[in-house]
């Protein structure tokens, strides 16, 4: 058991981070702290007075893993000085959310866990994540609590389709199993993917994937590659784009296309920061112009 503390961290709360629809392996526990299951292992983190105590067991140095996974090291009270001199409404939404940070997931468990996304909802998608990975994850220990780690491509690949079904992914199931086939075959290759600088090259490769389309490929790239300028569309982002910009009476008619136009005009470069403060704020408060 390792822990590290921070003291004084600007842009951190629990909260905010493991409720903004970025992640899907963190619970809330009775005492308000969180434990999360990550690639390298599990981490508790609890927030008293000023302190940020993480707490876990994973492989590698522990303080580096925890500042790398929690993106620590990037300053983000200046992408909140940035958006909030856009408008009213990016301040009001930052102030919100305004403990938000973008964390470093695992690329693979990025792709396949945004896979199980699609037409689907948070409590169900964590349900999956979680069968899958105890059934074919490895399983590890954390205050004498089982935990699994999300399965590599090499694990989930003993699942057949059928096995998949059984789970409860539904109509994804042939999807995840024909991705993890893909990326086991080296027909996509995560390692030569995260050296691609483009993020217009690598939303083409990630749409290959089976069970990938443009907003899938989106939130891994936002989640899962560092990629802010991309701006995942939701019912949740259509719905507040709409309400604070667009007005248009029937929010189903306002196209993706005009969407992400108008993201890249006001977000300048970092939209899927923007997007993040504006779905969590949307979602939970559900304001409205």
């Amino acid at each position: 058991m390792e822990q590290y503390i921070i003291k004084n961290q600007d842009s951190f709360n629990s909260k905010d981070i493991f409720e903004c629809g970025q992640c899907f392996r963190w619970n809330k526990q009775n005492d308000n702290s969180y434990i999360g299951v990550i690639s390298s292992g599990v981490i508790k983190v609890e927030e008293k007075n000023s302190e940020i105590i993480f707490t876990g067991e994973t492989n590698g140095n522990f303080k580096d893993v925890v500042r790398e996974y929690f993106d620590l090291d990037t300053n983000y009270n200046e992408f909140k000085t940035k958006l909030s001199n856009v408008d009213e409404y990016l301040k009001e939404s930052i102030n919100f959310g305004s403990g938000i940070r973008i964390l470093n997931q695992d690329l693979w468990e990025c792709i396949i866990s945004f896979i199980i996304s699609a037409n689907n909802n948070i409590p169900r998608i964590k349900k999956i994540i979680e069968r899958l990975s105890k059934v074919y994850g490895k399983k590890v220990l954390f205050q004498n609590e089982e935990y699994y780690l999300f399965p590599t491509p090499e694990e989930l690949s003993k699942a057949s389709v059928q096995d998949l079904r059984n789970l409860g992914l539904g109509f994804r199931d042939k999807r995840v199993f024909n991705t993890t086939q893909m990326i086991l075959n080296n027909e996509f290759n995560i390692e030569n993917f995260k050296k691609i600088n483009n993020t217009e090259t690598m939303r083409e490769e990630l749409l290959k994937l089976d069970g990938v389309g443009p907003k899938v490929a989106d939130c891994i790239l936002l989640f899962g590659a560092k990629r802010s300028d991309v701006f995942p569309i939701d019912v949740w982002v259509r719905r507040v784009m709409n309400d604070l910009y667009i007005h248009n009476e029937n929010e189903e008619k306002v196209s993706k296309k005009e969407l992400i136009k108008l993201a890249e005009e006001k977000f300048l470069g970092i939209q899927g920061i923007a997007q993040q403060y504006l779905f969590y704020w949307k979602r939970e408060s559900g304001k409205s112009a």
